[in-house]
């Protein structure tokens, strides 16, 4: 019924000292490789292949940081020394076809919370390659599900993030000419930088120029895009695809930061994330401190925490016309954890806040 999983670019654990990867010096040598797609004053490389098997070592497997059913990414050193994370689709032609769609997305987009796409290559026909900029820290999904004993992921910071991704989503929604609804926002897509900043990625299920509330339906064909736990019900139900599609899915998301509970377990057939605090949903004024993660003791703003979970109640409420827009999320996210986004901007040291 769902899509089939898709690779976050998240890469943390990769040991740059295994790799032996080439290098681009000083960018493309000829003419036509050094063909630039210029969108709000930012460059975008259209790499040649071969500059692509240079800057992984010829496809090394140490390079390889991540792989799923239709493409593998691979670390790369960069030309100015940074590291990229290069996403090469399987050959095939529907494969490309998806290729083509997310690059055209992609080069529309320049916001501080959406994952920087620095070139393509698209000179082999049906393997399409995307290079991304590099985030370290992996994706939120890791960092609030990874187990291990690792550390507790603050109050403050599940705040900043959840208030950047819907900067993003509205950025999408309102800021893009035309309009992109993301289509699979969840944990694995939202990757933490240096400085734990939120960067929504994977845009394989994104849809263009949704001015309307609504969309035409799917045609009988159409594979359902969205991920377990996340996927609007009404979407599934109707098939109608919107940007309260991406409301609903942010919901999830924010009941997620503010429980630290999985939006969804299928090793342990646990119900719907949603369901399953459905109490709080019906009075998060009265019970958001059953709700709130443990891990956090009482590390936590219990304001910010019954505000968290109104919003996300309204996110995930069944009639789409009834849900906030992005802008009005953005908004409520704003006046209701100042405290925590204020004190995550404070630090300035650039190091990592957690704790």
């Amino acid at each position: 019924m769902f899509r089939r999983w898709r690779i976050p670019l998240c890469y943390s654990c990769c040991d740059l000292d295994d790799l032996e990867l080439g290098r681009v010096a000083d960018g493309p040598e000829t003419e036509t490789e050094q063909e630039k797609e210029k969108e709000k004053g930012t460059a975008v490389w259209r790499f040649g292949w071969a500059e692509i098997e240079s800057l992984t070592g010829k496809f090394a497997a140490a390079a390889v940081i991540g792989e799923g059913g239709s493409s593998t990414v691979y670390l790369a050193l960069l030309g100015d020394a940074s590291l990229g994370a290069l996403k090469l689709h399987r050959p095939s032609e529907r494969l490309y076809r998806a290729f083509r769609q997310e690059l055209d997305v992609l080069l529309r987009l320049r916001h501080p919370h959406i994952v920087r796409l620095l070139g393509y290559c698209d000179d082999r026909e049906e393997e399409g390659v995307l290079v991304f900029e590099y985030v370290p820290n992996g994706s939120l999904h890791e960092k609030l599900h990874g187990g291990g004993g690792g550390e507790v992921l603050p109050w403050a910071r599940r705040m900043t993030i959840a208030y950047q991704v819907a900067q993003a989503l509205d950025y999408l929604h309102e800021g893009c000419d035309p309009q992109v609804v993301h289509g699979d926002v969840k944990a694995a897509n939202v990757l933490l930088d240096g400085r734990l900043q939120a960067k929504l990625c994977d845009f394989g299920s994104a849809r263009v120029g949704f001015s309307a509330a609504v969309a035409p339906p799917r045609s009988a064909d159409a594979m359902v895009v969205g991920s377990p736990g996340y996927v609007d019900p009404y979407y599934l139900r109707s098939g109608m695809v919107s940007k309260k599609n991406d409301v609903y899915s942010f919901g999830v998301l924010l009941l997620e930061l503010v429980t630290g509970a999985e939006a969804f377990d299928s090793e342990r057939e646990r119900q719907r994330l949603t369901a399953e605090v459905g109490p709080v949903l019906r009075d998060p004024e009265g019970r958001a401190a059953e709700a709130v993660d443990a891990r956090l003791g009482s590390k936590y703003d219990a304001g910010e925490a019954k505000a968290a979970a109104a919003v996300a109640a309204m996110c995930v409420g069944d009639n789409p016309g009834l849900r906030p827009s992005m802008a009005e999320v953005v908004r409520m996210l704003r006046d209701a954890a100042t405290s925590s986004i204020a004190a995550v901007a404070s630090k300035s040291d650039g190091k990592s806040d957690m704790s």
